[in-house]
C-alpha cells in the first residue's frame, strides 16, 4: 500500500484543477495553518472529511508493562481526528441494514 507524498498531492491537484503547483502548495498551507489555528480553539471541521477535535483526558492510574508497576498518568489535553460519515462510506462502503 503507497502513501501519496506532498509532491504527488500538489502535482494531482495541479492537473485536476488546472491552477500551478505554487498555487495548490500555497493553498494547502493556508488550509493547514486555518485548521491548526481552529483546533487549538477547540474544533475544525473540514465537510466531507472529518473534524479535529481538542479534546481534555482526565488523569488515571495505568500501569508500567515492563514491571507491573501502578503509575498515576496525570491530566493532558489530546488532538484527535473523528473522520465524517461520507468518507467512511466513501472508503469502507456503505454498511448493510
Amino acid at each position: 500500500m503507497a502513501k501519496m507524498t506532498q509532491t504527488q498531492l500538489v502535482t494531482e491537484m495541479s492537473t485536476k484543477t488546472g491552477i500551478t503547483k505554487k498555487q495548490v502548495k500555497d493553498f494547502m498551507m493556508t488550509l493547514t495553518d486555518l485548521a491548526y489555528r481552529e483546533a487549538k480553539k477547540g474544533e475544525f471541521a473540514f465537510p466531507g472529511l472529518g473534524k479535529l477535535v481538542k479534546q481534555k483526558r482526565k488523569a488515571r492510574m495505568g500501569r508500567n508493562p515492563a514491571t507491573g508497576e501502578e503509575i498515576k498518568i496525570p491530566a493532558k489535553t489530546v488532538l484527535k481526528f473523528r473522520v465524517a460519515k461520507a468518507a467512511k462510506d466513501a472508503v469502507l462502503g456503505a454498511a448493510k441494514k
